[in-house]
Formats: C-alpha cells, sequence, structure tokens
C-alpha cells in the first residue's frame, strides 16, 4: 500500500465524513420544501379535500405530506437536484426548480382527484413561490459552504500520444470540483508513471488520478496498481468498455463468463417501445397541434418561404427516410450543396428560426416519423448519409449507433450538448444501446424535459469544427485504441 493504515484510515473517514455532510445539507432544502407544502397543507389544502375528522386528522396529515416528501425526493435524485458539490450553482438550482415544479403538479392532480374538481391554484402559486425562495437562497449558500469545507480534488493526469489539453479543459470548466495540478505521459513506462503516482499521493500534491485517452496495454498496469492500493482514479472508456458494460454475467461453469448479445433489443423490449412511441406520438401530436399551426404560420410569415424542412436521415441498420422539421434557416442555406452542423451564432438561421430552435419547437413534426415508425422517442439522433460516411472513415465504430432506432432524443442529448465531440456522442449512445431497458427509456424521456428548457443543450458547435473533422483535420482518439 502507497499510504500506511493510520493514513488509509484518515482518508476514509474524510469520504465517509464528506458524503454525511452532502447528504445532510441536501435534506435541509427538501426539509424546507417540505414544511412548506406541510403549512399549506394543514392550514389551508386540507380543508377542500377532507373532513376532519378526528380519527383521520393526524394520520391523514403524515400520509400527505409522506406523498408529497416521496415525490420531491424522486424527482430531485433523477434531476439533479441533490447533486451538491457536484454540479454548477445555477444546474442544482434549475434542476431543484425543475423537480420541485413536477412535483407539485403531481400533487395538484392529486388534490383535484380527492377534491372531484380542479383544485384552486392561489395558494400552490404561493406555495411555489416560498420555495423558489428558498431554492434559490439556500442551495448557493450552503454549495459555497461544502467547497469551502471540501476543496477541489488534486488530480494527477495520465496521457498518451494525444495532445492533453483538450482534457485539461474540460476538467478546468469545473476548478470548483477538480484541478489538475500534475501531468504525465505514459509514454515514458509504468515504472515512471507508478513512481510519479506514488510521490504525489504521498507528498499530498494529489489525492486522485485521471487515466486519459491512452492505448489499452498501457493502462492495465496502471488500473490494477490504482485498484491494488486503493487510490481513485478517474478513466476515459474505450469502445470496448463501453460495450462491456451492457453485457451479462453467466455462471454456468466455475469461470466467470460475460454475454455480449447478437442483437441489440429483445422481442418483448421492441413491442414494448414501439407501443409506447404511438401512443405518446398521438398524444403529444394532439395536445402540440396549436403550437404546430402557431409555428407554422411564423415560419412561413418569416420570410414566404417553405414551412418544412426535408432531409434524408438513417435509422437502424442504416435505412434511409425522410426527417420533418420546421425550417429554422434560410432556404439557400446549402445552396453550395455541402453538409455541415448549425455553428455558434449562425447567419443561416432565420429570426423566427432562432426562437423555435431554442424552444425545440423545430422538432414537433418529428412526432409523426415516430408515429410512422421512422424514429423512436428514444434513441441516437438519426445523421445524414454524407456525414455518417466521414465519421465512419475515422471512427469505423460509428456504424454501431445504428443497431437501434433512431430517436428524438438520447442519452447523447440528456447527457451531452449539441457541440459535445462525435467521439464522446457515439460512446454515450453506445451506453444507451447496452443498457437498455424500458425503465431506461422512461427515465430519458422525463430527463429530456429539463434538457429542453437547459440552454446549454441548444448550442451550436464552434466555428471550426466541420462534421467529423476539425479543421478537416483526423482529431479523433481512434489511434489509441
Amino acid at each position: 500500500m502507497i499510504l500506511d493504515e493510520k493514513q488509509f484510515k484518515k482518508a476514509q473517514f474524510f469520504e465517509s465524513t464528506k458524503r454525511v455532510i452532502n447528504l445532510g445539507l441536501v435534506m435541509g432544502c427538501l426539509g424546507l420544501e417540505i414544511a412548506i407544502f406541510a403549512y399549506h397543507w394543514i392550514f389551508h389544502f386540507q380543508h377542500s379535500v377532507v373532513e376532519p375528522l378526528r380519527d383521520f386528522y393526524f394520520k391523514g396529515h403524515v400520509l400527505e405530506i409522506t406523498i408529497y416528501a416521496v415525490i420531491l425526493f424522486l424527482f430531485s435524485n433523477m434531476y439533479g437536484g441533490m447533486r451538491l458539490g457536484y454540479l454548477k450553482n445555477s444546474e442544482i438550482v434549475f434542476s431543484q426548480l425543475f423537480a420541485t415544479f413536477l412535483a407539485e403538479i403531481f400533487i395538484y392532480g392529486e388534490l383535484s382527484l380527492m377534491a372531484f374538481q380542479l383544485f384552486h391554484p392561489t395558494y400552490f402559486i404561493y406555495m411555489g413561490v416560498e420555495q423558489l425562495a428558498v431554492v434559490a437562497i439556500y442551495i448557493p449558500v450552503v454549495n459555497k459552504i461544502y467547497r469551502h469545507i471540501f476543496p477541489p480534488r488534486k488530480l494527477l493526469l495520465i496521457y498518451g500520444s494525444r495532445n492533453p489539453d483538450e482534457l485539461k479543459g474540460k476538467f478546468e470548466s469545473r476548478k470548483d470540483k477538480y484541478r489538475i495540478v500534475d501531468s504525465i505521459s505514459a509514454d515514458g513506462g509504468f515504472e515512471t508513471v507508478r513512481k510519479r503516482i506514488s510521490d504525489d499521493l504521498v507528498s499530498g500534491k494529489c489525492n486522485g488520478v485521471i487515466i486519459g485517452d491512452i492505448s489499452e496495454e498501457a493502462r492495465k498496469p496502471i488500473i490494477k496498481y490504482c485498484y491494488g492500493n486503493s487510490i481513485r482514479f478517474y478513466l476515459l472508456p474505450k469502445i470496448n468498455d463501453v460495450i462491456l458494460s451492457g453485457s451479462e454475467e453467466l455462471h454456468v461453469f466455475d469461470s466467470p463468463i460475460l454475454l455480449s448479445r447478437e442483437y441489440s433489443l429483445t422481442v418483448e423490449q421492441r413491442v414494448i417501445k414501439r407501443t409506447i412511441d404511438i401512443v405518446f406520438s398521438l398524444l403529444l401530436i394532439i395536445v402540440t397541434s396549436p403550437f404546430m399551426l402557431l409555428t407554422a404560420l411564423a415560419v412561413w410569415l418569416c420570410d414566404r418561404g417553405p414551412i418544412l424542412y426535408k432531409q434524408i436521415r438513417c435509422t437502424r441498420g442504416g435505412r434511409e427516410f425522410t426527417i420533418y422539421k420546421f425550417r429554422s434557416m434560410r432556404i439557400d442555406a446549402e445552396k453550395d450543396g455541402v453538409a455541415r452542423l448549425a455553428s455558434k451564432g449562425d447567419p443561416r438561421i432565420t429570426p423566427v428560426g432562432k426562437f423555435i430552435r431554442k424552444c425545440r419547437l423545430d422538432e414537433l413534426p418529428q412526432l409523426f416519423n415516430i408515429l410512422r415508425g421512422d424514429m423512436s422517442f428514444i434513441g441516437p439522433r438519426p445523421e445524414r448519409p454524407e456525414i455518417i460516411e466521414q465519421y465512419v472513415e475515422i471512427m469505423p465504430e460509428f456504424a454501431y449507433r445504428m443497431k437501434v432506432k433512431a430517436g428524438l432524443a438520447g442519452f447523447a442529448q440528456v447527457y451531452g450538448k449539441y457541440n459535445t465531440t462525435p467521439y464522446d456522442k457515439l460512446k454515450l449512445d453506445l451506453i444507451y444501446i447496452e443498457n437498455y431497458s424500458v425503465m431506461l427509456d422512461l427515465k430519458l424521456m422525463l430527463l429530456t424535459l429539463k434538457v429542453l428548457l437547459w440552454p446549454d443543450s441548444t448550442e451550436g458547435i464552434e466555428k471550426e469544427q466541420i462534421t467529423a473533422l476539425k479543421n478537416g483535420k483526423d482529431d479523433s482518439p481512434r489511434q489509441e485504441d
């Protein structure tokens, strides 16, 4: 062991204390919100839904407040409102407010059913404003306290032949949580890397390791060394790692076996997924039809051009289909015939187009693609055939995305951004494919609601990034696999 037993126990105690304090601070916010609901339930809501019978009184209060507490906890956990110390202040506040909003909608529906009529919203609005104030003030304050008690983790970066600046930039964007204090190339050999890790940990210079995009051969001894010495390490997974993450464990012999199936979704999963697509697409087409009519009118009035934008995309097995969107760019946006992604501040986007892109109204016609069976609600975003060709040239594994039907939203949209690199999007999509379940689909559908309202997800790519390439150069990590 690099650390002696005393140092190891001290590190263990530190991490345990950190988790307890984190949980306590989070529960403080939830507790205040629940207390606000309890006040309004006791003094306002209950009188409209139940008779104040003594036998029901105390138990009824406890039951209703518990229901609200459970719903709020589940939504907060799902949307990241409990990720204190992990997400940025603005993200935690937004996530918690969004979770609170959904919890209130749920409870409003429940109380309306209990009252046999639509519940009067006045006190719900008061309650929402009070909870908004609590979240907006409480979270930034306790997050600052938490980060003061637990400063950023100091890390040693181990990199390969690729320039480490891009990875450093990712971690430096979260200086509140991570700080790269040292770096070393894996090209110097395992013994050199091992000595640096040992020296940095013993001296206290760092307390964790980042294993970057280095070759599988070089990283094996580093992973074993870190694991064997209980050293925290962050690993950038390879495509192989992602594929194996969804494998099934078999214990038919005395040797463990990992099974990766030849098909992605079972027959039952495909039937359930298609049923969900049909039911929800029909419902959403009905609900959003007024918005679609208004959007169509706005697009036409802007420049008297076509309302819909049609384009050939690829879905499962590489099958081509025509995707429909409300047109957000000028009619001559691609008059040169060259396919290119939208960039930040793209002049080709019309004034109406900027608005409908921000609100995602331009995506609504794809509900008809889902109803037809070209797409699903959740799955890898469909790409154009010519762009797929560019990606496959530098990332042959990009074709793996088409093992399942293309989707309106997916893992890469929920956990990435519009300008996330193609290689990272590929890994995110493969995580979805390899870990598919109906519950995962439902979870991603709920998480997509948050993504639609978070501005980072609508950013364009940087101007110098042209589809799969940057400046026409091969900048993919393939050389490291």
